[in-house]
């Protein structure tokens, strides 16, 4: 099988200091068009491929493979950083560094080799996991079929596959013998894929969340990974996975404070009863931002604490030290969910009347916000840390924690 070819070469990112560098910079090229492009949804191609040729999509590849592999705490911040400056941008790629992380936990020597010096490449994977009309959202009924030659036949649909539309590989979830649970490593461009580009979200409208459709498509066994593995024993992935969704939720909301600030001390007037000349000067204005920033500066904090504990974690993997990780995690995407949306939706009660316009777009964040916490309910991450702490209950190993 013939791999897909790069946009252009990627540089190789060897550290952490260096990986963060490059995230801020990307924060600030991206920030300058985010809101054209989710307003006229235009998909950012050029913005990805920049992506890819950074190094930042390899940066978890282990140092064996010739890879920065940063810590938790660094992908966190990197993932923050992103957000900040465009929260559709930054989304794209959550589903490429969860997928690094399957070929890491299952794969064999090579798969390893042969994907991780794809991602060094600079190509990037997207997503086919998640069902529209299933019974619930761990109710997977795409097949894998083997074939007699010891390959397999591949079919299904798929629904809210973000960054399938930009992938080289498409990392597909689907059930083969007894049900198990597989990943299946599929090109972009291969016989009897169809991508559909009908994502019509109020936000994150340019993550391409659409359909992919799968009839009959050949996988050769080397590129099938035995995802139901990950579950029998202690394991990070579904907190790595949601660590870097609170790390989009943060961001979101560090992004739309700075965004409210900047309009009242620039744009918004005082209220005449305050007797102040600017509105920056309103004391119950200034109280309000108080209270916004402390939830955004927990936000941090937790992301921050989180992703020490997935850190602590991977030199130690234990049944107790994942099911910290994944509670301290899930603590962490439940502030950060409430800050993102919150913070986005008081942005128009501190800035006024002018900040509502259309045309300034500045409900892409609430947007944006109210769309991603979506993702999965935090209302859940509240019962399984509520009962971790009275009764020590370990959270389920189902890879949503």
């Amino acid at each position: 099988m013939t791999a897909p070819q790069p946009p252009s070469p990627a540089h190789v990112i060897t550290g952490e200091a260096e990986a963060l560098a490059v995230a801020a910079e990307l924060a600030d090229a991206f920030r300058a068009g985010a809101g054209r492009r989710d307003a006229e949804r235009e998909l950012p191609y050029a913005e990805l491929d920049r992506l890819s040729a950074s190094g930042l999509l390899g940066i978890t590849v282990p140092r064996s493979h010739g890879g920065a592999d940063v810590s938790a705490r660094t992908l966190a911040e990197v993932f923050r950083l992103l957000a900040t400056g465009d929260a559709s941008l930054s989304q794209i790629p959550q589903n490429h560094f969860v997928y690094v992380n399957v070929l890491r936990r299952q794969g064999s020597p090579g798969q390893r080799k042969f994907f991780f010096g794809e991602v060094l490449a600079g190509r990037r994977f997207g997503n086919a996991q998640s069902e529209r009309g299933t019974k619930h959202v761990q109710d997977i009924r795409t097949r894998l079929v083997p074939e007699a030659d010891g390959s397999y036949r591949l079919s299904g649909e798929k629904h809210y596959s973000t960054g399938a539309l930009f992938a080289d590989w498409i990392p597909v979830l689907a059930r083969a013998e007894e049900d198990a649970l597989h990943v299946a490593y599929v090109p972009r461009d291969a016989p009897g894929v169809t991508v559909v580009d009908d994502w019509d979200g109020m936000g994150q409208r340019t993550t391409a969340s659409g359909t992919v459709r799968l009839d009959g498509v050949v996988v050769p066994a080397d590129r099938v990974v035995p995802h139901h593995l990950t579950f029998q024993g202690p394991q990070l992935h579904g907190a790595v996975a949601q660590l870097l969704h609170a790390a989009i939720d943060a961001g979101i909301a560090s992004a739309a404070l700075t965004e409210s600030a900047d309009f009242v001390r620039t744009k918004s007037r005082p209220w005449f009863e305050s007797g102040f000349e600017s509105a920056a000067e309103d004391p119950l204005l200034i109280q309000r931002f108080g209270e916004l920033s402390l939830q955004v500066r927990a936000a941090d904090a937790l992301l921050v604490a989180a992703a020490g504990a997935v850190d602590t974690a991977a030199a130690d993997l234990t049944d107790d030290t994942a099911a910290e990780a994944s509670i301290a995690v899930a603590a962490a995407k439940v502030q950060a969910a409430t800050a993102a949306v919150e913070t986005s939706s008081a942005l128009f009660e501190v800035a006024g009347t002018r900040a509502a316009l259309d045309g300034l777009n500045l409900h892409r964040f609430w947007r944006d916000a109210r769309t991603h916490t979506l993702h999965d309910p935090v209302r859940w991450k509240v019962q399984h840390i509520g009962r971790y702490v009275l009764s020590g209950t370990r959270p389920p190993r189902h890879g949503l924690l």
